[in-house]
Order: structure tokens, then C-alpha cells, then sequence
């Protein structure tokens, strides 16, 4: 008897563990949030034809310390750059009025997207505790790759960084542990 529960709680906090996840949510969802607790948001600007967006979400945004750093310091967004979300942000409506239903592969741009100024995908956009754009990354990044830019932003580092050499300082010392 006691072998079998020690079975079942070790399946139980396996499960548990591995089970983790991001809790994403809307830009929406996140911008209401900050209004009752401050913090920053992340989020991962993707497309439904994206290889890469697909190796984000695989390798990298199942990895458990960037799952557990992001929960803990983030707002986790998960958008759709050519999806029909409505995003009200800074008193303006964002859509995507030009998306076509069934279209196969690419559709058109979401207004957000344009207004973020994204190159490509994946890209990976951060915001203040106040809703205000801090950077957009562009870009697959592996967890290791990530965790420099998640602690820099989480951190306040990248007010400090106001030149090529201050980064490149900056990422020389970075001791990452994902």
C-alpha cells in the first residue's frame, strides 16, 4: 500500500512538472491585468504558416526555467500577427479588417503587428509595467539565447544600456543558468 502511494505522488508531481505551461492570455487580458498589478508583458507575435513560431513554441517556450521565469515576471501574451483579435491599445482599436476566412497560408496583417514595426516572424516584443512598447525582438531563440533578454527587461538592465559597447559589455558578464 505504501509503495503504491508513493507511486501515485511521484506520478502526480511528475505530471505536475512537466504539465507546466505559460500562461498566456490577450493583449487585452494583459493590459487589464497591469491595471490591477503592474508588470511587464511578453509577448510572442507569431503566424499560423511560421516554422520557426512552431520551434518557439516546441523547444524553447516548453522549456521549464523559461516557462517558470516567464509566469513569475511576465504577462505572457500569445498573438496571432495575422489573426482578427481586436486590441485596444493607447486609446486606439487595432484589427485586421483585410483577413480572409479559409485563406491557406499567409493572410493579411494584423494593424498591431504594423503598428509594432515587426519584420518578421517569430518576434518577440516586450512592454512596460505601464503598457508602453520597450523593444521588439525578432527572431527563433533558443531558451539560452532568450534568457539574456527575459532577465535584462525583467531587470530594468536595458535602461542602462544606451550604447553598442554597453551592450556588448552586458552580454560579455551575462552568466546565464537556463
Amino acid at each position: 500500500m505504501k509503495n503504491t502511494l508513493l507511486l501515485l505522488f511521484i506520478a502526480f508531481i511528475t505530471t505536475s512538472v512537466t504539465a507546466q505551461k505559460i500562461n498566456w492570455m490577450t493583449m487585452n487580458e494583459a493590459l487589464a491585468a497591469q491595471e490591477k498589478e503592474p508588470k511587464k508583458i511578453f509577448m510572442d507575435v507569431y503566424t499560423k504558416w511560421c516554422g520557426p513560431c512552431k520551434m518557439l513554441d516546441r523547444n524553447t517556450f516548453s522549456d521549464k526555467k523559461v516557462i517558470q521565469f516567464i509566469n513569475k515576471n511576465y504577462y505572457a501574451v500569445k498573438f496571432n500577427a495575422e489573426g482578427t483579435e481586436e486590441i485596444t491599445f493607447e486609446d486606439f482599436t487595432y484589427t485586421n479588417p483585410n483577413y480572409k476566412e479559409g485563406r491557406k497560408g499567409r493572410n493579411a496583417t494584423h494593424f498591431f503587428a504594423d503598428a509594432l514595426k515587426l519584420r518578421g516572424y517569430p518576434s518577440l516584443v516586450f512592454f512596460q509595467e505601464n503598457g508602453k512598447l520597450i523593444q521588439a525582438i525578432p527572431g527563433y531563440k533558443t531558451p539560452q539565447q532568450l534568457e539574456i533578454y527575459l532577465k535584462m527587461i525583467a531587470n530594468d538592465d536595458y535602461k542602462k544600456l544606451t550604447t553598442a559597447e554597453a551592450w556588448q559589455e552586458y552580454q560579455k558578464n551575462f552568466e546565464g543558468t537556463f
